[in-house]
């Protein structure tokens, strides 16, 4: 099926990377889909570009090869084939049309028509295309939507949603950046109705999506609407902590989801094992869970403090307890003044004192870290030397 172009603008400034330029040169059907149009229409930075086209995979990759361009198929079954150009790839995906879904996977076939490609998609603002030359394509509405606020579901809530329930945490995704507007009743009730269905998502893409909703500029409306339908309490029921939420995030703290998370959930340390977290991750939300600073602490008790703590973490940790008060932010900018100080001994200095390799070495790093520990962090390598030969004499 084709279309006259619902908009016409100028080129974006992404259409002008050559890389791109290479791709859309060796297929002149494709078309960049997807949310780099949403972004540019949005007037918002355009990061990953990925394109659609009418052709079957198999001549995809004829015309890349014929173009001198490299290609990985990456998701054959799905009829996508990464072009590599400029040394990234672009992803570029057959059009498609839903045979069989099951809640979480489906079984597509190709198609020659682009209304039916977009008919597949989630939400109208991620179902539009554009050409190169700034040709606009929207079958469902999407550029009046973006402009309005509206997350809205390309056709039936309901249908959408049972084809992956994983578009219910996506629709709170792109409601807390791009949404503004009430949800209609259809989209109310099938969001409430997908409850049960949320179990069937594997937990490590449900971390992803709510780490992504938790990463946008102001996530509460969307965390709140969530815990009205009972969606926060299906994916996180021990997430009580929406006004802690609300006020770290009007406190000016960085949009960081692990800090959100631990505001949410304050024993979110819990979910390490449950969500699966990385190993950065995990250290990361422990290392939160610990008690903040105080602001009338000296200097030394900082670098107490700073030894055993990396920085950044009891910076997380003053956000947590005090938000934007001036003696938390006073206290933040010590933080980040104050060097962070490094216990100077190693085992090696243990033996060169002829301290016997074992147990003994640790027992006494362990000592005189304590007695550095306790004079404030500022004892150098000299002083800490002759300490340890002091106490490995005795």
């Amino acid at each position: 099926m084709t279309a006259n172009p619902a908009l016409s603008i100028a080129p974006p400034g992404f259409m002008n990377d050559p890389a791109l330029r290479a791709v859309l040169a060796a297929l002149p059907s494709a078309r960049v889909v997807g949310g780099a149009v949403r972004d540019a229409l949005a007037g918002r930075p355009v990061a990953d570009v990925d394109l659609a086209t009418p052709e079957p995979p198999d001549r995809v990759i004829d015309a890349l090869a014929a173009a001198g361009l490299k290609h990985a198929p990456t998701g054959l079954q799905h009829g996508t084939v990464t072009a590599i150009s400029g040394g990234r790839g672009f992803e570029v995906t057959t059009l498609r049309t839903d045979e069989r879904t099951d809640g979480r996977h489906a079984e597509v076939a190709w198609t020659t028509d682009w209304e039916q490609d977009a008919a597949r998609r989630d939400f109208t603002i991620n179902a539009m295309s554009m050409q190169a030359d700034g040709a606009v394509f929207d079958y469902f509405g999407g550029i009046e939507d973006l402009a309005q606020g509206r997350v809205r579901f390309v056709g039936d809530p309901a249908r959408r949603i049972a084809e992956d329930y994983l578009r219910v945490l996506r629709f709170f995704r792109f409601l807390a950046r791009y949404g503004s507007a009430a949800a209609d009743a259809a989209t109310l009730q099938a969001l409430s109705a997908s409850v049960p269905g949320l179990g069937r998502l594997s937990v490590e893409r449900v971390w992803s999506e709510l780490k992504r909703i938790l990463a946008a500029p102001d996530p509460v409306d969307a965390i709140r609407r969530m815990s009205a339908l009972g969606i926060l309490g299906a994916v996180l029921p021990e997430a009580t902590g929406l006004d802690a939420l609300e006020r770290l995030v009007r406190s000016g703290a960085p949009p960081d989801p692990l800090l959100r998370l631990t505001a949410l959930h304050p024993g979110a340390a819990d979910l390490v094992e449950r969500f699966r977290l990385s190993n950065t991750e995990a250290g990361l939300l422990r290392g939160l869970s610990g008690p903040a600073p105080d602001p009338v602490w000296r200097d030394d008790d900082l670098r107490r403090a700073m030894a055993d703590t990396p920085p950044a973490t009891l910076v997380g940790r003053t956000w947590l307890a005090g938000g934007d008060a001036a003696p938390w932010a006073a206290l933040r900018h010590r933080l980040t003044s104050v060097r962070r100080p490094v216990f100077p001994l190693h085992g090696r200095d243990a033996l060169a004192l002829g301290v016997a390799a074992g147990p003994l070495v640790g027992v006494l790093l362990a000592e005189v870290r304590t007695w550095w520990m306790q004079g404030g962090c500022v004892a150098g390598a000299a002083q800490c030397r002759a300490e340890l030969a002091r106490r490995a004499a005795g």
